[in-house]
Parts: C-alpha cells; structure tokens; sequence
C-alpha cells in the first residue's frame, strides 16, 4: 500500500459550514429538509418505500448502452452494469461534476472513488439487490471559466477559448498545445508519459469536451464499473417533458424551492436563487435562460422569442433544446435514474436540502444525501517535517499565524505581557478613582494615558514576537512550506492540486490505492488522512 489511512472528526478540521455539519449529526433543525438519512436503518427504508414506478429502464439502457459506444474504451464491468439497470432490483448511486480540464482539482477523483465505494458497502448489506456508480457529467453547463484550468505543482494550465454555449460541445482542437504545456511541467518520465498519453487519447483523439472526459473516466475508473451519464441526450429528455411543462407554464418549482429556502433561512444561508423558469435554451454555441416577458418567453442575450404554442411544441419534439438549472437538474435526474443516494460535497448537499418540497410535489423520490470523502494527502516530507517541528496532523488546519504562533509559543518561555495590561489596567483605575474624586476633567487625561500605556506594552509584545519569529525564522519557514503544500493558496489541497502531479510519482497504482483506501462507514463519518509510507 502507498498509503496508511488516518482519521480525524469533520469538525475538528473547521472546514464546513455549521448545515453540513448539522446535517451529518442529524440536528433537529435540518430533519425538516430531507427523508432518510445516511445510515443502514434508512437505506433499508428507503428500498422498501421506494419503487421508482415512474421509471423508464429500457430508454434508460438503450441510452447509456448507446452513449458507452461514443468512446472505444467502455469496460465490460461498466457495459454489465447499464444492463443490470434493466432490472427492478438494479439502483444506481450517483455523483455530478463539471468537465474539469484534465479532471479539475483532486476532489473530482474522490467523489468518483467515494460513489464506487458506496455502491460496495450497500451490497455487502443488501446482498439480495445490485447498486451501480453513476457518473453524471456536467456536459451542459456553460460556465467555461470555472473548468478552463487545472493547478499542477504550482503552475496553473489555462486553455483559452472563446467557444460559448454547453461546455461538452466544446471542439477540443488547441488542445494539444496544453498538454505539450503540461509536460514540461510533469517532466519526462515513465509514469507521468503514461498519464501524458492518457490525456492524449482523450482530449486528441475526440471531437469534443464531452467525449474526452467520457474516454478519461474511463481510463481511470472503467475497470470499477463506472456509469457515465450525459444529460444532454434527446431521448432521456423526452422523459422530463411534463416537468418541463410544469416548470415553463406553472412554476412550481420556484414557488416551492422558495418557500423551503425562506423555512431554511431561519437559520441557515440560501445555496441556490431559484429562477420562475429554471430552464435555459441551448443550441450549438448557446446556452440562454429563458424567461416569459408579456405573453412571450425571450431567450435572453439573443433575438430569439417563442409563443406558448412554440415552447409547447418544442418541449413535445425537441426537448433537447431544453437544458435544466441548478434547481431543476437533480429532478431530472432522478426521473431518468433509479437512484437511491446523491455523493457531494458541502456546497452540493446544501443545495439539495432546498428541494425535497419539490420532488414531494413532482411525487419524484429524493435520493439520500451523502457526504463524499474528504481527503489530505501527506508526503513523507511533510511528515517528517511535522514531527521535527512537534506538530500535529490536526494542527495543519490552523490558521497560519495562529500556528507560527504557537509554535513560537511552545519554542521560548511565553513572557505573560497580558498580565502586565492587566495591572497597568488596575494601578489606572486606582489613579482614576482618587482624579475622580479632585478634578473630574481629569479623568479624560488619566484615562488617554491608560490607554498609551496599554498601547505601549503591546507594541513591545509585538517586538518580542518579531524578535522571537526572527530567531525562528527557519522553522517558521517550514511551517509556512507546510501549509502551503496542504493549503496551497490557502484552499484545501483536495480542491486545488490535480490528480496527475501523484500519478506521476506513483502512477495508476495511486488510483488503485485511492480506492481501496477511501471505503465508505454508513454510520460515521470523518476527514481522512492518506500517509505516505
């Protein structure tokens, strides 16, 4: 094994918001805003309750069976699982994630791995039943920027493109450029040229975003039977067509989303701004919100506008022109997928939480809401770095000062300067008290001077510190070194650092280990931390 796994609890971390944190423990106040939660007891619940009647499975396999063929590098164990989904005891288990240049940040490799985990554990409980990982790539979003980099040992590789509309349908010529960028970063050598060749398969030899990704998935996690799913198919749509309607003519899922976020608002912070219509119109190259003006529903940012009849006929015959939100995409999938849990991060988990109002109302079944992994990798560098500098794993999520700080602390005998404020603050009071009692003007003066004392006891404490940090200076270094490496730019490792700097050290060994080491507990939950042997 590369690594030897460490745990350590969510909060101690200080990392998530106080939902996140609040739903994981099951607080009262959360309960409102789901159905079942992260536990045997209620997947158990969950299964028997929910029949998933609605469901179409034979569109759905003919559809995945027919997307699996747009890249020549389909498992066989993926290709067996879209067939186990013709089955009324086949559920899928789902994550969503953008088309992130060469996968984004390392998180896109955890959710993945945490949904392939999942699907192990809920068979090793429901031996009678087949769970299947689902991939749902964001192929429709068009928000470029947010999937236009990835961070490699410090570098950022940016592919610039002024290509508008859904990112999937994105032509991935140019690409060859930043992958010729990429190796002069990851350097020549026998694993990072096989991770090299990987990107050159996908993104060279495919058309489009969409189908790179769907080759590179593959690649990575083909072998795990892995599902990738993209919304963006004509068939799948003609599924959704009544609640496009619903959400075109009725707006139902505005009013009800925003009557559970002003329940949430209470005491939480709003996660999504539900639109009336919560739909965009797309077409290659474009990808608009629709909104009704008068009796007409405008494309914005274009000339295009149709009438009722025109919206209605598209929605009857072209559904593909239609793409969902951020409200109404988690609808459709669960309309078009057996799907008993969602695997997400903070953020997305939030924002679930605001709909289970409107999958009642649709009579569409909510999925159970699980955490992925979260996940710090710690090279033996930092390790030994840790322990020359008496520091704790925990101690690495600290805020930076607080931790120069109290490693200078721990360093030199603490001179307890708050203690001379202190009786400064008490030999004033007595001046005070006796000018109080002469000349009340006075007092002002007594206490401006009070005050210029205290001022000048913390000036020299803060020269001591500086005089303390200089002596320390290399091991402040090295704690600021450390820190970096795990909070690079100040951001979790796991949501900055892109998966290929590993692989080049270990190669595909990394994602093997990544799997057997991120094993999903349905009753607890902690951050993990991966130690480099």
């Amino acid at each position: 094994m590369l690594f030897s796994k460490q745990n350590t609890s969510l909060k101690s971390t200080g990392l998530f918001s106080t939902l996140f944190e609040d739903y994981i423990n099951q607080s009262s106040q959360v309960k409102p805003f789901y159905n079942h939660h992260i536990n045997k007891k209620d997947f158990s619940a969950y299964l028997e309750k929910n029949k998933f009647d609605y469901l179409n499975r034979s569109v759905l396999v003919k559809a995945l069976q027919s997307q699996a063929k747009l890249v020549s590098n389909t498992s066989s164990a993926s290709l067996a699982n879209i067939q186990l989904l013709e089955n009324n005891n086949a559920f899928t288990i789902t994550t969503g994630h953008q088309l992130c240049l060469f996968t984004g940040p390392l998180y896109f490799i955890y959710k993945i791995a945490s949904t392939i985990n999942l699907c192990k554990s809920l068979k090793e409980n429901f031996t009678d039943k087949n769970f299947v990982p689902v991939y749902w790539m964001a192929s429709e979003d068009h928000d470029f920027e947010e999937i236009n980099h990835a961070n490699v040992f410090g570098k950022k590789v940016v592919w610039n493109s002024a290509q508008k509309g859904s990112v999937g349908e994105f032509s991935t010529v140019g690409l060859q450029e930043l992958i010729t960028e990429l190796k002069t970063i990851l350097g020549d050598n026998e694993k990072a040229n096989e991770i090299l060749s990987v990107f050159e398969k996908a993104y060279i030899n495919h058309t489009n975003l969409a189908d790179a990704t769907r080759y590179l998935i593959n690649e990575l996690f083909g072998e795990y039977g892995i599902i990738i799913l993209d919304g963006n198919d004509s068939e799948l749509k003609h599924l959704f067509k009544e609640e496009f309607k619903k959400d075109i003519f009725e707006n139902t899922s505005y009013k009800l989303v925003s009557e559970t976020i002003t329940e949430l608002q209470k005491k939480y912070s709003a996660q999504v701004t539900p639109r009336e219509i919560n739909i965009f119109y797309k077409e290659k190259g474009l990808r608009e919100r629709i909104e009704k003006q008068g009796e007409r529903f405008v494309i914005l940012n274009t000339e295009l506008s149709f009438s009722k009849e025109e919206i209605e006929s598209i929605i009857q015959t072209t559904p593909e022109k239609l793409s969902p939100n951020v409200v109404l995409r988690p609808l459709y999938q669960q309309k078009i997928l057996p799907n008993i849990a969602y695997v997400g991060g903070p953020g997305e988990l939030a924002y679930w939480l605001e709909y289970k109002t409107m999958f009642d109302a649709f009579v569409i079944h909510l999925p159970i809401l699980m955490p992925r992994n979260f996940v710090m990798l710690l090279d033996k560098g930092t390790q030994n770095k840790l322990q020359k500098l008496n520091l704790t794993i925990n101690d690495t999520f600290k805020d930076g000062e607080e931790l120069v700080k109290q490693f200078i602390k721990t360093q030199h005998n603490d001179i307890n300067l708050e203690e001379a404020k202190k009786q400064l603050a008490e030999i004033y009071a007595s001046i005070t008290e006796t000018v109080n009692s002469i000349d009340k003007s006075l007092v002002g003066t007594t206490e401006a001077e009070k005050q210029k004392a205290i001022n000048g006891v913390t000036t020299i404490e803060q020269k001591i510190n500086r005089a303390l940090k200089q002596k320390s200076e290399t091991d402040v270094n090295q704690i600021w070194s450390i820190k970096e490496k795990l909070f690079p730019k100040g951001t979790p490792q796991e949501r900055y650092d892109n998966f290929s700097m590993y692989y080049t050290k270990y190669g595909k060994e990394f994602i093997s280990n990544i799997m057997q080491n991120l094993t999903y507990d349905l009753e607890n939950f902690e951050y993990t931390i991966l130690k480099e042997n």
